[in-house]
């Protein structure tokens, strides 16, 4: 049976009291907020600090963490598998297209970005990792929502919300659930000027590794609707050699 290591959960609840103080903090600081004795804190913070990972300022030598932890994230991040499954799925959507392509997961009740190829066309959708899209108002957010037992995507919806985007944004829980039912038995999913006005966007989603993910297109309305048939084929392409439908 694995065993709990103790010090190196103190180290890491180091960050995350840095992390929610943002600010510098004095060993006495850290040793009232970690609820640690102030030997035990010296200790702790001494190590940390020779291994590169926290500072001292100058003046009043309190704590504060280095880029060193960012740095070592930032590498892992890079070769995270997720990644990069999604930089090739939205590389060769955006090759197939040319339309900008975008990969997400589902965060919470919302729709999270992790990759994306932008369009080369002047006229373009922009959308940037990190960022967020809505459950209800994006066609990734409907394809992912399709994922889910009707009840549980009944429940995310009721927290996230449902708020007003355009004039086209669906806001009723039940007339969007039933086309969220039309959509996922045709296979693919899409977002008419819902999330975005002048904006269409079509989405299919699938597992990676036990994790819920889409990977979908956006455009200029005019334009994703002259080409969908042959936009929906690519996405379905492309889905299928990344992601597993079960």
């Amino acid at each position: 049976m694995p065993t709990l290591i103790p010090s190196a959960a103190r180290a890491m609840a180091v960050f995350e009291v840095f992390a929610r103080e943002k600010r510098e903090l004095s060993n006495s600081d850290l040793a009232r907020l970690l609820q640690l004795p102030e030997t035990s804190t010296s200790d702790l913070l001494h190590t940390l600090h020779s291994l590169g990972y926290l500072t001292r300022t100058a003046r009043n030598r309190r704590f504060y963490p280095t880029g060193r932890l960012l740095e070592i994230v930032r590498q892992i991040a890079e070769n995270d598998p997720l990644g990069v499954v999604a930089r090739e799925a939205v590389e060769r959507l955006a090759a197939l297209t040319n339309e900008s392509a975008y990969f997400s997961v589902l965060e919470g009740q919302h729709v999270r970005v992790v990759a994306v190829q932008p369009s080369r066309e002047p006229l373009r959708y922009i959308v940037e990792v990190g960022s967020h899209a809505a459950l209800h108002a994006s066609a990734t957010g409907k394809a992912l929502l399709g994922l889910l037992p009707p009840e549980e995507a009944r429940a995310m919806l009721a927290k996230s919300g449902m708020r007003r985007l355009t004039e086209r944004t669906v806001v009723d829980p039940d007339k969007l659930m039933a086309e969220i039912a039309k959509m996922r038995q045709r296979g693919w999913y899409d977002s008419r000027e819902e999330g975005s006005d002048g904006v269409y966007g079509l989405a299919a989603t699938g597992w990676l590794a036990g994790t819920p993910a889409g990977v979908a297109l956006a455009g200029p309305t005019e334009r994703v609707k002259k080409n969908r048939d042959a936009y929906v084929a690519a996405l379905l392409e492309v889905r299928d050699t990344v992601l597993d439908k079960e």
